[in-house]
């Protein structure tokens, strides 16, 4: 099995790595092209993670309907009717497997979102 890096990073980490079928996407978080966190809370937020991982799937030629797996990290709970609300209108039919959990972030954000898509080469 062979494996191929997509994108680049200011930290240590690949933004999406295929191996063999499989892409991962690195936890993405909701930072506009302009490099700054966008504002309005949790539903604007999951709008712009889901485009960032939207992005980086494309690198490794895959779209969103190819995520079998997504983990989520919010920062409070209460915010998870507006994050479904807003994470549900980017997966209208099969929505992909999804683990999400309450977790204090690295940066002040609400959301966080990794991705796994197959898509045989």
């Amino acid at each position: 099995m062979s494996k191929q890096a997509f994108g680049s990073a200011k930290v240590p980490l690949s933004p999406a790595m295929r191996a063999g079928d499989f892409v991962f996407v690195s936890g993405q978080v909701p930072v506009g092209a302009d490099g700054e966190i966008v504002s309005g809370g949790v539903g604007p937020e999951t709008d712009q993670v889901m485009k960032n991982i939207e992005t980086q799937l494309k690198l490794a030629g895959c779209e969103l309907s190819d995520v079998v797996k997504t983990t989520v990290w919010l920062r409070d709970r209460d915010d998870f009717p507006a994050f479904n609300e807003a994470y549900g209108r980017h997966f209208p039919k099969d929505p992909p497997a999804r683990s999400t959990a309450e977790s204090r972030l690295m940066i002040d954000i609400a959301v966080e979102i990794e991705a796994i898509a197959f898509k045989p080469q």
